[in-house]
């Protein structure tokens, strides 16, 4: 998810401001290194009201994801739609929209769900269950643009576990251009999954030419048994 698209502070009530700005704050610096403090002065809102919408710095956390399961449409799966008509091309229009984000910001942060993934899940169950269910909605959708790729794909292809295999070439690519300092293992990992689906839809090519070419089976005529010779 890309966490520079949330909008404005300032747009919205309270509790919407405090929300977008926390989830920017935790994208740039981390939950654990993001103080009360910083949220409520970007937010421009005073202790008392963030205490009085969450209870707690981790309260405000199970929220922030709850948000990121709302933003994850207007944020990031339209806009891909949005970029191409084609199912499988809209897979690289999404994965483009994160690379553009990571040159934007110099190849740092990364991706903000999964960034909280590693930081803070081990220790906290719903956090854990929140960042589960923001990562299988993501698939979800992805699925959903494969199996609208129809018979362009072979058709007894696990299309759950492709979509799953995409959110792994994203975070991993990610992750690893971080550690880099530049976009060459990200786009590395892009390439591969790009020969991967093209090899995919050859494959399935290769099968309707030849249910094509497959010549018709002539009917069988019975032919009646010969009687027993006396």
């Amino acid at each position: 998810m890309i966490a520079q698209t949330a909008g404005p502070p300032r747009a919205g009530g309270t509790r919407a401001r405090i929300l977008r700005t926390a989830f920017q704050l935790f994208h740039e610096q981390g939950f654990h290194a993001t103080g009360v403090a910083t949220i409520v002065r970007e937010a421009e809102v005073n202790p008392g009201s963030l205490y009085h919408v969450f209870e707690s710095k981790d309260r405000l956390l199970l929220e922030v994801l709850e948000f990121a399961l709302e933003y994850l449409e207007p944020a990031v799966m339209g806009p891909a739609e949005a970029r191409s008509k084609d199912p499988i091309e809209r897979i690289f229009a999404l994965l483009d929209l994160y690379r553009e984000s990571m040159v934007t910001l110099g190849c740092r942060m990364g991706c903000p769900i999964g960034n909280l993934a590693l930081e803070v899940s081990d220790g906290n169950r719903e956090a854990r269950d929140l960042i589960h269910r923001n990562f299988e909605n993501w698939i979800r959708r992805v699925h959903g643009w494969l199996e609208a790729a129809g018979d362009r794909l072979p058709l007894d292809l696990d299309r759950v576990r492709l979509a799953r295999f995409v959110l792994t070439i994203l975070e991993g690519g990610l992750m690893q251009s971080r550690a880099a300092g530049h976009l060459g293992p990200f786009d590395d990992s892009v390439a591969v999954l790009r020969d991967h689906l093209e090899m995919l839809q050859e494959t399935a090519r290769v099968r309707r030419s030849r249910v094509r070419t497959r010549p018709a089976r002539k009917a069988s005529r019975g032919r009646p048994r010969a009687g027993k010779r006396s």
